[in-house]
């Protein structure tokens, strides 16, 4: 379970996961070796799962989300896992959720424009193990991205 001090150094790393353990442990008021017992022991439990650099999909040129509903030809655990493990090689795609209701899977898709949808829906989307289905929607604006869970102690 997470304490108080956990929750605020979350926080600060959720904001700058590039923060220097120095800057981090007087900013929640602890020495530099106890805050970084703390964040090691965040790492080692698995709550911190890793740090990235969030790269603007715009500013590369993948400004385009689509957001693609697939619903497959059975849901049997071995065709689940066969496109599951498809669909993690395709690098445009860069959410799969398994879903209850009509589809089986929504996708998040990265595209640079329509014409790169098309060729992405053509080439492997529909050639995808076990796919009988692809319902597509572009996203018309993104309004605010989150990646910053909401924690409490």
């Amino acid at each position: 379970m997470l304490d108080e001090l956990d929750v605020q150094i979350l926080d600060h790393l959720q904001a700058s996961g590039r923060m220097a353990n120095a800057d981090l442990a007087d900013a929640v008021a602890l020495s530099p070796s106890a805050c970084h017992r703390r964040v090691r022991a965040l790492e080692k439990s698995g709550v911190i799962s890793g740090y990235v650099a969030l790269l603007s999909e715009e500013k590369l040129g993948q400004a385009s989300s689509v957001f693609v509903q697939v619903t497959l030809e059975n849901q049997r655990r071995e065709n689940l896992s066969r496109f599951e493990k498809a669909v993690s090689r395709c690098p445009q795609i860069m959410e799969c959720f398994l879903m209850t209701g009509d589809a089986d899977y929504l996708l998040r898709v990265s595209v640079r424009d329509a014409a790169d949808y098309e060729k992405l829906h053509h080439d492997v989307l529909t050639r995808l193990p076990g796919v009988q289905r692809v319902m597509s929607n572009f996203a018309i604006r993104k309004v605010f991205r989150r990646t910053a869970l909401p924690l409490v102690a």
